[in-house]
């Protein structure tokens, strides 16, 4: 299985990206879905997650700016981010949590950078 992440760069502050994540492979039946941001020198943090049944949890941070979305049948996780502020830079991982047996596959992440 490889997750393969792709849309990141650079934007101004106020800009918008989206980032998308596809798995290839037999990769199971998918319990979640999940995009985290990681900065150097500090852990990785969750940024949104979509379940199986489609609910959504997103950080505080980006509630109201962030949506993440999923197509089940393309194996594919969508994160749009819009009003970018420079605090939302960092290297942005995919994560597919899996059933049966439980697993994660995570992406080797995209970078994002947003200027002041």
């Amino acid at each position: 299985v490889q997750l393969q992440a792709s849309g990141g760069g650079l934007v101004q502050a106020g800009g918008s990206l989206s980032l998308s994540c596809t798995a290839s492979g037999n990769i199971g039946s998918i319990n979640a879905l999940g995009w985290y941001r990681q900065v150097p020198g500090k852990q990785r943090v969750v940024v949104a997650v979509i379940t199986a049944v489609g609910s959504t949890v997103y950080a505080d941070s980006v509630k109201g700016r962030f949506s993440v979305s999923r197509d089940n049948a393309e194996n594919t996780i969508y994160l749009q981010m819009n009003n970018l502020k420079p605090e939302d830079t960092a290297v942005y991982h995919c994560n597919f949590n899996v059933i049966g047996p439980r697993r994660d596959y995570w992406g080797k992440g995209t970078q994002v950078t947003v200027s002041s």
